[in-house]
């Protein structure tokens, strides 16, 4: 019964997040929650009529014991706002959900944990800053937060997967399914080596209002979040002013005046709404952590399949640095149309990353 009481909290028309804590702290449980009469409803600081007749009529009840039997036939972890395994951190916040849907590994309640945001039309400018940030994070024994979207975010995890970071994809959804679909199988080694969280039930479909309440638990969940590249309006400036008011650290990377995807970054830093990092060690000195001396550098080997003898080759020349097309095709004894040709197909499969001047970094 507790668990479908605590389903049904959150099922509760015209009663939120902190109307539905209000509630919690007055009745003590969500079960007696469900059995209290309209007089002992009326009690309750800011409960009006409406809402008192909302949870009286409600087949919440009813409905949250369908979805119960649901999300342990999906194996699903229930995270209430009273257990001691509910995010902390998020607790602090006055908006934060009531309940959350878990699948993974992580520790939620991480010492320290990074939330990293950015354009979904990420530049090979954003995806390098967002490399190296996450290569030297790998030190710190940090847990990364991102939203597995397009661009910033999943550059994000995938990285994180790379350096052996545990990183969780916060979804905009029910954990039943993934959006985009093309992140299918990042997504299913992030259950390994992190997790994904939501606060939808599942079947929940991926609506365009859900992502500002995604951001809210992006922004929550953190010590700090790092917006690496962003346009003048999105996301991500969305979930860095969720971040001040929450009185989370908030730090930016700037780009050039002239460049759409740093405009926001840029706006941030001028408004005194982040802080500026030049590089990413910028970030672990500002936020005074030492590095873990258990953590030794880690970099798996997390490629696609079908990759030919000489993209591994090229592959293994780029581990040590960034190089040229013409340093690379006389390393790798190979004429230039086809060395381009590997070159790019890497590129496709989010291998490497092309910089100005025909240089070419791993991702």
């Amino acid at each position: 019964m507790s668990l479908t009481c605590q389903i049904a909290l959150t099922l509760l028309k015209a009663i939120g997040p902190v109307t539905a804590k209000h509630l919690l702290s007055h009745f003590g449980t969500p079960e007696a929650i469900f059995a209290a009469t309209r007089a002992q409803l009326a009690e309750v600081e800011g409960l009006n009529v409406s809402k008192i007749t909302a949870i009286l009529q409600s087949d919440a009840l009813k409905l949250a014991a369908e979805h119960a039997d649901l999300l342990q036939e999906h194996q699903v972890k229930v995270l209430f706002y009273t257990d001691e395994n509910y995010p902390q951190r998020l607790k602090e916040c006055a908006d934060a959900p009531v309940l959350l849907y878990y699948k993974g590994t992580a520790d939620l309640n991480h010492p320290r944990i990074v939330s990293i945001v950015g354009s979904r039309r990420a530049t090979p400018y954003g995806k390098m800053l967002c490399q190296q940030l996450v290569a030297l994070l790998q030190h710190y024994d940090v847990l990364v937060v991102s939203g597995l979207a397009y661009g910033i975010d999943v550059s994000a995890h995938q990285q994180s997967l790379t350096y052996g970071i545990p990183t969780v994809g916060v979804l905009g959804h029910g954990l039943d399914r993934i959006y985009p679909a093309a992140h299918h199988q990042i997504a299913k080694k992030m259950l390994e080596q992190g997790g994904l969280l939501s606060e939808f039930l599942l079947n929940s479909t991926p609506e365009k209002g859900n992502f500002p309440k995604r951001n809210r638990i992006i922004a929550g969940l953190a010590d700090v979040v790092v917006v690496i590249e962003a346009a003048i309006k999105g996301g991500a400036l969305i979930t860095a002013g969720i971040a001040n008011s929450y009185h989370r650290e908030v730090y930016a990377f700037p780009g050039r005046t002239t460049d759409e995807y740093s405009e926001g970054c840029n706006f941030l830093i001028k408004t005194n709404r982040a802080g500026m990092i030049n590089e990413a060690k910028d970030l672990v000195y500002y936020m005074g952590w030492e590095a873990a001396e258990t953590v030794s550098p880690v970099l798996q080997e997390n490629l696609p399949c079908g990759l030919s003898g000489i993209e591994h080759v090229l592959i293994n020349l780029l581990k040590t640095a960034p190089q040229s097309i013409d340093e690379l095709g006389l390393k790798a004894d190979i004429q230039q149309g086809k060395l381009a040709l590997h070159l790019l197909n890497l590129e496709m499969k989010g291998v490497l990353i092309s910089l100005p001047g025909k240089i070419y970094q791993l991702i």
